[in-house]
């Protein structure tokens, strides 16, 4: 097997030479670089990562941090900031908090452990506080799916409001006024903030929240199972339904098409995030677009720029707004 000495030998440069090649250090002109890469090609050499990561105080790892790892939503996320690191030469480290503060806590704490450059956080159940005190710490942090004002240039996230917004506006302009909601867990900043977007919606169209048609879930299908019987249960009626994420629409169209009701015909149902399968739903879900794989990429571009150097990654966005997707599962109300 080939050795650094053979590489500086037979690209005639120095050991240091060589180690900033391999380290990416911007002072070696592109000549010599060429040299240096073609003789570890020649020879076949393969820097051992262990002794490439002790010479540059580089692990070339990225903690990423997830508060859950169930779901289409979290998958997405997961899959492209993994992808946009690899095609780097970066690997992703993966942890998760189970949206809980004492774990999301221990998963960060774990990352540190284990040496990572930097990490990508989505947390739902630690307090700002703690994220602020995590970089005062000089750790690399940067936020997806999370706004905080004294970490601005580091978060890349989506107006969960308006997103809500959105949702409940497309059922009021097709003349639906009985609506109801299912929610997130209240306890979660995306699910109490499409909830505002919601009562805003309402409000403008003189329209007054209800709680009895209200529901907190949990995220999941079941929950949006559970809402759409309980809704029913309180005797209210409601034409259309908002649900805080696509899983809860699913469950809840599954619902009501066991409850005998059709939809849109008898019942228009709206989702959030518009992860793979509303595609393939029956109707075809209407959702907000929650483009969370641009805001992983972003955040990945971020972490490449700023914490490897790689000045050819372009500048990215911190914002980025939701949309209404149009699909089948809305209906003008008739009656």
């Amino acid at each position: 097997m080939a050795t650094i000495y053979e590489v500086s030998k037979a690209a005639g440069v120095s050991l240091a030479t060589v180690s900033r090649v391999m380290n990416g250090n911007a002072k070696v002109s592109e000549k010599t670089k060429e040299k240096v890469l073609a003789a570890m090609s020649e020879l076949g050499y393969k820097p051992n990562a262990i002794a490439q990561s002790l010479a540059s105080n580089r692990s070339n790892s990225v903690g990423l941090m997830v508060s859950e790892l169930h779901g289409s939503f979290f998958g997405d996320m997961m899959s492209t900031i993994e992808s946009t690191l690899r095609t780097a030469g970066k690997h992703a480290i993966i942890a998760a908090g189970h949206s809980d503060e004492e774990k999301e806590q221990q998963a960060i704490e774990f990352l540190l452990d284990r040496r990572c450059d930097a990490l990508i956080v989505h947390a739902e159940a630690v307090s700002d506080e703690y994220l602020i005190e995590l970089a005062g710490r000089d750790v690399e942090l940067v936020l997806v799916n999370r706004h905080i004002p004294e970490l601005a240039e580091r978060c890349f996230y989506t107006d969960n409001e308006l997103g809500g917004y959105l949702a409940t506006e497309a059922l009021l302009q097709r003349g639906h006024r009985d609506i109801a909601y299912i929610s997130g867990p209240l306890f979660k900043l995306d699910a109490k903030a499409r909830l505002a977007g919601h009562q805003k919606a309402l409000a403008e169209y003189h329209v007054s929240f209800d709680p009895k048609l209200s529901f907190e879930g949990g995220y999941h299908e079941t929950d949006g199972i559970a809402g759409f019987n309980h809704l029913m249960q309180t005797g209210q009626r409601f034409s259309a339904l908002v649900c805080a994420n696509d899983e809860m629409a699913s469950g809840a169209m599954t619902a009501a098409r066991e409850a005998g009701l059709d939809v849109p015909s008898a019942l228009s149902v709206v989702g959030f995030d518009d992860v793979l399968f509303t595609k393939y739903l029956y109707p075809k879900l209407t959702t907000i677009d929650n483009p969370i794989r641009k805001m992983g990429n972003a955040a990945a571009r971020w972490v490449l720029k700023h914490v490897y150097k790689e000045k050819h990654q372009p500048d990215v966005e911190n914002l980025y707004p939701p949309s209404l997707i149009l699909r089948d599962s809305i209906a003008v109300k008739t009656e």
